[in-house]
């Protein structure tokens, strides 16, 4: 029989640095996790990628145990690996920041292409621009067709 769920947590995490201080311990003792047993396993499975700050999806079910989901890096945070840069724009209309390629936004887009809602690459393109100019990140070049 399956587990009755109880509810579902978001949280953004560094890749293999989980603890039990705040915000992970907080969080998750409110709903009776198992702070340390979450913080094992998150850190023993985002190993390859320390240091990222990586979205997770909690599932905790009526008795306790849970399961998580671990997404790709949020697409702001690759734009600023990218142009390696610490942030964005403070006025993104008026001060560009920095330049990328289509290159570079179809590599983002391809990453993170599943845990976008879009069906091709070149939908995930354009968001990942989007998300680029709203951080004063100007594109070069035009759309590739």
């Amino acid at each position: 029989m399956a587990k009755e769920i109880a509810g579902a947590l978001k949280l953004q995490i560094k890749g293999g640095a989980a603890n039990p201080s705040p915000p992970v311990g907080p969080a998750l003792g409110s709903k009776g996790i198992n702070i340390m047993e979450f913080c094992k396993q998150f850190n023993a499975r985002t190993q390859d990628k320390a240091g990222k700050t990586l979205p997770v999806v909690i599932t905790y079910y009526a008795d306790k145990s849970f399961d998580f989901i671990v997404k790709n890096p949020p697409v702001a945070i690759q734009l600023l690996e990218a142009i390696k840069q610490k942030s964005g724009s403070a006025e993104p209309n008026r001060k560009k920041v920095a330049e990328i390629t289509w290159e570079q936004v179809k590599s983002i887009a391809e990453d993170k292409m599943p845990d976008l809602n879009c069906f091709t690459v070149n939908s995930a393109m354009k968001m990942v621009a989007g998300t680029a100019r709203s951080m004063g990140i100007t594109v070069k070049g035009a759309f590739p067709a």
